[in-house]
């Protein structure tokens, strides 16, 4: 996963504060690429008119304050998570940069994260107000911010089991963007590093095996020279293995694949624990050979499919397996576990969005009181209405809230504080429910793999549930 670089958002020359808030929100917020405001979340602030809240905090600020910078002020500050395409869902990339905006701002500045699904990667605009929720200070861009956010985004992803840059180039130029296929064509160079990647994710275990997945893969390979190269259609030359550098050499993949690396910030070389085997889907075989496949590729996956069931069997042995009903019970409580958890996950989050709402109307209604009040006092003048109708709206919002939750007089409203000392334990729980889910899924997945591997070798059924593997050299 990548992180770009912050950036400031100014007000600019010939635009008022409320015209540069609304041309930013208009396109973060754009239906075709949140799936028509679905991935949307906030903190202190309604996406329907935070641009209207963030410029009622900068007239507070300038009140406070006595200070205005003009067409050079700062409204509010961006950034952008990406993600690799095919590893993580708008709802869980939207969760992460909540996250990543809560714990970068501390909770200080109201902020808004946008998932945008309109590319092949998943990618989330993260905005946060540049004044603090008190209208007292600014957020100050400070020397390494970009690196901070970076690191701390990073942590995030590792933590959700995402993958990240191990490596990441300054953001000049886009880096992340050309990673990730953004904006620009990648080069023949990152197209080749993205397949090696992929072909290791495979879990190849000889050089030859990894060669055997990249020509499955569509690249030509020339290994009778001093150095490797790949050639792919549509590609004018050859790239060379060794100008890859770093983890693509010939001989840092060598050692991914036997599973020995050398740790890049002491020069030491480590030997990580080798990954251990997994059993792949049994492939139909006269269900490929009906649509056209050759004799070669039925003996190859005649030898793939004992593999596999020899993986199976030792499995069953490894984890007690030993008749089918204890096959299939543990599978059934592996799914009922998976589903109790999606369920409280989503309980806990569902807890933690009521929480932040009540902060959000709590914090508008104290704004809002004395100028609501006021326009009572004006016997509810149109004109008054028309001056201070940003925060009337806010304030009668907030009030239909409080009603809707049954708050009156019998029922007082909880403080700021109270709630936000309460929103911590919550997500505390959630983020342990969200390991234990991560770890449910795995189980689950493995054991119907297993379960169906076991039904079609005894005959019991016909469908499987995962892809089935591309052919590897034997």
């Amino acid at each position: 996963m990548a992180t770009t670089r912050i950036m400031p958002l100014h007000i600019g020359k010939g635009r008022s504060l409320a015209k540069a808030l609304k041309a930013v929100a208009e396109y973060m917020e754009n239906p075709l690429k949140t799936e028509s405001g679905e991935w949307i979340s906030s903190y202190e602030c309604d996406p329907k008119v935070a641009d209207a809240e963030f410029l009622l905090s900068k007239s507070r600020y300038a009140t406070i304050t006595g200070r205005s910078q003009g067409a050079h002020d700062i409204i509010a500050y961006h950034t952008r998570q990406s993600f690799r395409p095919g590893e993580i869902t708008p709802e869980e990339a939207n969760r992460i940069g909540y996250e990543l905006a809560m714990r970068f701002t501390k909770g200080r500045h109201a902020f808004l994260v946008y998932t945008h699904t309109d590319r092949a990667h998943i990618h989330n605009h993260v905005i946060w107000n540049s004044t603090r929720l008190d209208y007292t200070g600014k957020f100050r861009n400070f020397l390494g911010s970009a690196f901070a956010v970076r690191r701390l985004s990073d942590y995030l992803c590792v933590e959700h089991g995402l993958s990240i840059i191990q490596n990441p180039q300054p953001s000049r130029g886009n880096t992340y963007g050309r990673w990730l296929g953004d904006d620009k064509p990648l080069s023949h160079k990152a197209q080749l590093m993205m397949a090696v990647d992929a072909a290791l994710e495979q879990q190849p275990t000889t050089f030859d095996a990894f060669l055997s997945l990249m020509r499955a893969a569509g690249y030509t390979i020339n290994t009778r020279r001093k150095h490797i190269t790949f050639f792919a259609p549509g590609w004018g030359q050859p790239v060379r293995m060794d100008t890859l550098r770093g983890m693509y050499t010939e001989v840092a993949v060598r050692d991914r694949i036997t599973g020995r690396h050398v740790d890049s910030s002491g020069g030491r070389e480590t030997v990580a624990a080798q990954p251990v085997q997994r059993p792949s889907l049994l492939i139909d075989i006269q269900a490929k050979i009906q649509q056209g496949k050759g004799a070669g590729y039925e003996r190859w996956a005649k030898v793939f499919n004992l593999k596999q069931a020899a993986q199976t069997l030792l499995y069953l042995q490894q984890h007690g397996l030993d008749s089918y009903d204890a096959l299939r019970e543990k599978t059934a409580a592996s799914t009922v576990r998976f589903d109790a958890l999606s369920k409280k996950i989503k309980e806990l989050e569902a807890e933690l969005k009521a929480n932040g709402e009540l902060q959000k109307h709590i914090v508008n209604y104290s704004k809002t009181r004395e100028t609501y009040a006021a326009y009572r006092k004006a016997g509810y003048s149109k004109a008054f209405r028309a001056e201070h109708e940003t925060d009337i709206l806010l304030h009668q919002t907030a009030k239909k809230a409080f009603d809707d939750l049954g708050y009156g007089r019998d029922k007082k409203l909880p403080t700021v504080k109270m709630l936000r000392e309460a929103y911590t334990p919550v997500l505390e729980e959630k983020k342990k429910a969200n390991a234990a889910y991560r770890q449910a899924k795995a189980e689950m997945r493995e054991l119907l793999l297993v379960k169906e591997n076991v039904d079609r070798l005894l005959g019991t059924t016909g469908r499987g549930r995962e892809p089935e593997p591309e052919r590897t050299d034997l």
